[in-house]
């Protein structure tokens, strides 16, 4: 760990407390991504912090790098809609929980919906 702890810079933005580096390029990011240990991928629909948009948000899934955006890249044809994975979660544009839940388990997933 690194003695100055310097938390943003304004020539690389936001900095990783723990390592030092740019959080883009952070050297323990796998470390803090490590999905949930109880296996549970968990389903929400939200709307909090999103400009007032619903999305669909997946959590728990236990991939990372190319296999997780691979399984979001299905998910948003499923669904035909646009989306994103950032930190391990899969969003996806719109209310798609009825799409979703029967698609990852249909893949082995133990899956619980939660939202309103």
């Amino acid at each position: 760990m690194p003695k100055n702890r310097i938390v943003y810079s304004t020539d690389h933005g936001r900095m990783c407390p723990e390592c030092g580096h740019p959080k883009s390029r952070c050297a323990c990011r796998g470390a803090s991504a490590a999905p949930p240990a109880d296996g549970v991928v968990r389903v929400r629909r939200e709307v909090k912090g999103r400009a007032g948009k619903t999305v669909t948000a997946v959590y728990g899934l236990p991939l990372r790098g190319g296999p997780l955006e691979a399984l979001a890249s299905e998910l948003k044809r499923k669904c035909s809609a646009g989306g994103s994975v950032k930190e391990g979660v899969v969003v996806i544009q719109g209310d798609h929980r009825g799409t979703v839940v029967p698609f990852l388990e249909a893949r082995g997933y133990r899956v619980k919906q939660a939202g309103g």
